[in-house]
């Protein structure tokens, strides 16, 4: 596959085939997606995977969060700025209600709603959990390379004839994710990231996120 084609190919995937992945094939996507660039080769990427009854277990425990109704962590960064401009949050509602056409879920159907978006602590369905951080030492040229390396992940995944769903919903759920990694306080949950082979005939996987044109983004200067 080449990267055009990765990159065209590539979506959010929100349903996976309940099919494990090899966790040698897990490695060796990790280790490719490691030579993505970053300011002075700091690496500032610090992955951990989950499987098996580690990944269950910690699905298990969010899913009975919100079944109790506990009250979710505060997220330690904002994924999204308050408020957004009127640009940015068009394309997020947009791409929601893409989401929800598909599925047939109508816009006063609240219950219907809460229940798709609960589908995120399953990760989807997908067998591999990976939840990235960063030092929390570290600051915005960190965090770009930390997107290059996801990117990287994502399109290397898409090679192996794996999909892939990037994850902020885990930031509301940080403390879950840090009692199942068992990862240390100097680091900085970003998200996570759901890993498998997609469900082809789930629905909501026909969903495909439009794009701005280049005209609306791009400035050449001769």
């Amino acid at each position: 596959m080449t990267v055009e084609n990765a990159l065209r190919h590539r979506k959010s995937c929100r349903a996976f085939l309940d099919r494990p992945v090899d966790g040698k094939l897990l490695r060796t996507i990790i280790e490719q997606a490691s030579r993505a660039p970053s300011n002075g080769n700091l690496q500032p990427w610090e992955i951990f995977v989950l499987t098996g009854s580690a990944l269950a277990s910690l699905k298990v425990a969010t899913c009975d969060a919100i079944a109790q109704n506990q009250p979710m962590s505060t997220p330690e960064y904002a994924v999204y700025p308050k408020p957004l401009k009127p640009l940015f949050d068009a394309r997020r509602f947009a791409i929601g209600e893409d989401i929800y056409k598909v599925l047939g879920i109508a816009r006063d159907d609240k219950a219907g709603r809460r229940a798709q978006f609960a589908k995120n602590a399953l990760m989807f369905n997908a067998p591999v959990g990976l939840f990235a951080y960063i030092d929390r030492s570290l600051s915005y040229g960190q965090w770009m390379d930390l997107g290059m390396f996801l990117q990287s992940l994502m399109l290397v995944c898409e090679d192996h004839n794996l999909t892939s769903c990037a994850q902020g919903y885990w930031t509301f759920f940080h403390d879950n994710v840090r009692a199942a990694t068992g990862a240390p306080d100097d680091l900085m949950l970003a998200c996570g990231v759901a890993i498998g082979f997609e469900d082809t005939e789930a629905r909501i996987n026909r969903v495909h996120s439009t794009r701005a044109t280049i005209d609306d983004f791009a400035t050449f200067i001769d």
